[in-house]
């Protein structure tokens, strides 16, 4: 998990902080500027600046081993090519799920290959090398945790510590991961305890997720992953499952298979959460006419649009345009 991009280091607790100094009267010469810090320099940094598309929450910093285990931080970015992270020390113990791209984590010595599915966790003193594929960045989610139990609280998941488990049916996991990213940025008073909520179903979605990524044919395998990749890079381009069907030269019927067996969902959610996604994109970044945005993933009537946006976001692209036209 590394998080710089717009939000700048938050490195240690903000009660250790260096506190600026300015001068009491014009007679007092200011201090000389300080050099700044390369990221790398700072101890127990949180922070990489090779990422992109960064959201990130927070709830409690607070380090140290004191009270039950609990949620600090979370979030997802998308990492750049030349993504590196090379560290031995980190405050919290980490949950990363690995949504899309391919990459390689060296924890403790033990080499995994990180792809779409891939769960790996690490504690503070785990040496920790992480790296993307330059042609498949990595787009995951991470969750820091701190208290006591955080190790056997994974553990009941199946999730050892400085180890990877790689998970078929991934779908309804990244589901929840977007949910718990989504409201942990809301900042309400109930956020702490939502959020907490949202990540035990993370936890129980990865119990119940028994069917390994390695297991079952690598010719199904590979018609899934070429099926998924048409979808995922231009969700807008199918309107209906006979169109992907199509396009990737099989029948409706197999890629319903495929789905269910290694996204744990059916193909018809997971295009139509990428089209949602996408059209978040659109109003938010491009800032698109709600009209304009269905045009743009192919729905000829808005309102049928504004149910599906309000199905799997749980506001409607009204809400999501105005809050992006408030900022």
């Amino acid at each position: 998990m590394d998080i710089l991009g717009k939000r700048g280091p938050i490195c240690q607790p903000p009660s250790a902080w260096p506190q600026p100094h300015f001068p009491l009267n014009k007679n007092e010469p200011h201090p000389s500027p300080r050099p700044p810090r390369s990221p790398a320099a700072v101890p127990g940094d949180l922070f990489s600046p090779q990422v992109t598309g960064s959201h990130t929450f927070f709830l409690d910093l607070t380090e140290g081993p004191g009270g039950p285990w609990r949620l600090v931080l979370g979030g997802s970015e998308r990492c750049r090519p030349d993504y590196v992270v090379d560290r031995s020390r980190y405050p919290y113990h980490v949950l990363e799920y690995v949504a899309g791209g391919q990459g390689t984590a060296e924890l403790d010595g033990r080499s995994f290959a990180l792809r779409a599915g891939t769960l790996f966790t690490y504690a503070p003193s785990t040496r920790c090398l992480l790296r993307s594929s330059s042609s498949e960045p990595l787009h995951k989610f991470f969750f820091a945790l701190a208290g006591r139990g955080v190790a056997a609280r994974l553990a009941k998941a199946g999730l050892q510590v400085a180890a990877c488990r790689d998970l078929a049916a991934h779908g309804e996991i990244r589901t929840v991961a977007e949910d718990l990213v989504r409201e942990g940025a809301r900042g309400g008073p109930l956020t702490a305890e939502i959020c907490r909520t949202l990540f035990e179903l993370f936890l129980l979605k990865v119990s119940d997720t028994s069917t390994w990524a390695d297991h079952g044919s690598p010719i199904a395998r590979d018609n899934f992953l070429r099926c998924r990749a048409l979808v995922d890079a231009s969700p807008e381009s199918f309107s209906s499952l006979e169109e992907l069907a199509s396009a990737a030269g099989m029948d409706v019927s197999s890629i319903c298979r495929l789905f269910r067996r290694f996204q744990g969902t059916s193909p018809y959610q997971y295009l139509l959460r990428r089209k949602m996604t996408l059209a978040a994109e659109l109003l938010v970044d491009q800032g698109c006419l709600v009209k304009e945005a269905a045009q743009r993933l192919g729905y000829t009537d808005p309102f049928h649009f504004a149910r599906c946006f309000k199905a799997v976001h749980g506001v409607p692209p009204s809400a999501v345009r105005g809050l992006a036209a408030a900022e």
